[in-house]
């Protein structure tokens, strides 16, 4: 059997509640459900079909890459759009995050070949609505986070490995990072 797989940062609290908050304010606006199936994150690795082993592989191999990395922080500041299907929370202070995605795309490279490298550049986000968003609210939508600010910063202390259960996303695994100075 194979089946989706995904791997993600979640931000911890107060940063998870206020950013769920907000994708439930979407979907009760307009009925957006696809961004409420999953909780708040910043996707690492995009959602990759593969057998039932290779849980335990890339439970393994993600260990085994977290254990080279230390601790850091995400910046958030307001909203933007992926054209006018997908609404999210800018990460404003990407850097750190770049490095790290570049560092995870490398290792998997050799330790996880399984895990197809992305096409497009990495932009880290968290999303609040995508796919399903009706065009019509697309406009009042816009206008409404326009007007909107947001700002936090949150420590980067794990990462989590998600497998879909068929209806929803389910958290498999979590992996620490080694607690270091934060930059």
């Amino acid at each position: 059997m194979h089946t989706l797989y995904l791997v993600a940062v979640l931000p911890p609290e107060p940063v998870f509640s206020q950013i769920w908050a907000l994708k439930q304010e979407v979907h009760k606006i307009t009925g957006s459900r696809n961004a409420v199936r999953l909780p708040p994150h910043i996707t690492l690795i995009p959602p990759v079909r593969q057998p039932d082993e290779f849980e335990t592989k890339c439970t393994a191999a993600l260990t085994d890459f977290a254990a080279t990395q230390t601790a850091f922080a995400v910046g958030l500041q307001d909203f933007a759009w992926f054209g006018n299907r997908t609404l999210f929370v800018h990460v404003s202070e990407a850097a750190p995050i770049k490095a790290f995605h570049a560092a995870l795309t490398d290792w998997c490279a050799t330790h996880l070949p399984e895990a197809p490298r992305e096409k497009r550049p990495f932009t880290p986000h968290l999303t609040l609505a995508t796919r399903d968003l009706p065009a019509a609210q697309v406009p009042e939508l816009r206008q409404l986070f326009a007007a909107r600010t947001y700002a936090a910063t949150f420590p980067v202390q794990a990462l989590t490995l998600f497998r879909h259960d068929g209806r929803q996303w389910q958290p498999r695994a979590t992996i620490d990072l080694p607690q270091g100075a934060q930059s």
